[in-house]
């Protein structure tokens, strides 16, 4: 199969990006959409697509040159033109690719997420986290092609450690990486003081996971009344965010994480790793997928994704996006229809959530005498009181006990 597609309104006030579409396996329509979406995010202008099926990697160009010759000719006249190998090339096939093309620009699947990563990451922690993936990304395609990568210029795929990083020779670069890695293993011991620290104070994790763009962050301000950022992009948040909130009175902490991908290379999970632990040390996980969308490779990429991150915790299926759903009956069995947007399910979804903490919580009136105050007193903080009614012989209290501390209050239960 072989097809070349030009679009017509080249922008000339955007970079234009040109997809090369390898055809390598059956999902290469979703990767080549997810690839439009991706230029979107990083503010350019998808400009076109040439489509090869491949039966054998060439391995100085990955297709062949006849194809990229071909190409050639499809863009000769158009200027402000990058092009998108949608898949991962080695630092030779890129150059490769590039003089072929009379010195276009050239960048692959992976230089354009992390340029996403870089303009959309605004915490300290995910700029750091985002400089290192690119250091150690751009690292080997500095062995002897250091005039090749200078001349590609600012754009996408260039923003991050900048074109001074680019230039710097070898050496410098590895003590960046080092500095940067020593300063995330910081961040990540802090981190995991925080997880202990909630665990000690009885406070229990939710972490929205699941594929980049089906709803996570809109989910956690329906839930949490939070104002976190949401936009129609991939990618368009990467930092961690943690807000609390509460179901009939059981207080939560809830906690987004960046978003999966197909095909997301191993070495962009390693390097969000650290922020990508929080789902591994959630107490439940809300897996989150599209239901009007591709939910069922969403959901394989986000298993396959954690099962790579040692994920052991219990967790939903939560289908967002239902009131555009087709057919909800063919949605995995025990998921949960929701959609963020217009708050349709999100009462059975915090019913959920509340059962699969059902032995965790005790909701219990207690009566405390006044003369039992002071030893009330001492446990009061491990309870969470929800109304407060004074007798003359003492207090009757409707509260959320956790189980651990039900022995302790077992003499004041009614």
């Amino acid at each position: 199969m072989s097809r070349t597609n030009i679009t017509e309104n080249v922008k000339k006030e955007l970079e234009n990006v040109f997809i090369i579409q390898p055809i390598l396996s059956e999902n290469y329509r979703v990767l080549h959409q997810e690839a439009i979406a991706l230029i979107e995010s990083a503010g350019g202008a998808y400009a076109g697509t040439i489509y090869q099926n491949v039966r054998e990697i060439n391995p100085a160009t990955f297709i062949g040159v006849g194809k990229i010759a071909e190409l050639n000719e499809q863009l000769k006249g158009l200027e402000n033109i990058t092009v998108l190998f949608n898949g991962e090339l080695s630092p030779s096939q890129t150059l490769n690719i590039s003089a072929l093309l009379e010195d276009r620009k050239v960048i692959d699947r992976t230089t354009l997420i992390l340029d996403i990563f870089a303009k959309n990451a605004l915490s300290g922690e995910g700029k750091l986290q985002v400089e290192l993936a690119q250091l150690k990304y751009i690292y080997p395609r500095l062995k002897g092609s250091g005039i090749g990568l200078s001349r590609l210029g600012g754009g996408i795929g260039t923003r991050g450690p900048g074109e001074t990083q680019l230039e710097s020779d070898r050496r410098l670069i590895r003590q960046r990486i080092r500095l940067l890695s020593g300063k995330i293993e910081e961040m990540k011991g802090r981190r995991e003081m925080q997880t202990e620290r909630r665990k000690k104070n009885q406070a229990k994790t939710v972490a929205l996971v699941g594929y980049t763009n089906t709803g996570k962050s809109t989910l956690m301000n329906a839930l949490t009344g939070a104002d976190v950022y949401v936009q129609n992009q991939l990618f368009a948040t990467l930092d961690a965010t943690a807000r609390s909130f509460s179901i009939q009175d059981v207080e939560f902490v809830l906690m987004d994480t960046v978003g999966f991908l197909q095909d997301l290379p191993h070495h962009l999970i390693d390097a969000f790793r650290s922020t990508l632990e929080i789902a591994t040390s959630c107490d439940l996980a809300l897996i989150v997928c599209d239901g009007s969308g591709e939910y069922d490779m969403q959901l394989k990429t986000t298993l396959d994704t954690l099962q790579e991150l040692n994920f052991q915790s219990s967790y939903l299926i939560v289908m967002n996006k239902c009131d555009n759903a087709v057919n909800d009956a063919l949605f995995p069995a025990d998921s949960v229809c929701i959609s963020a947007k217009t708050g349709m399910g999100l009462e059975v979804l915090k019913a959920r959530i509340l059962d699969c903490f059902a032995e965790e919580f005790r909701f219990v009136t207690l009566f405390i005498p006044y003369d039992k105050l002071s030893e009330y007193n001492r446990i009061k903080k491990y309870i969470t009181e929800r109304t407060v009614e004074y007798t003359d012989e003492g207090q009757c209290v409707s509260a959320v006990l956790p189980t651990a501390y039900y022995a302790q209050c077992k003499q004041f239960i009614k």
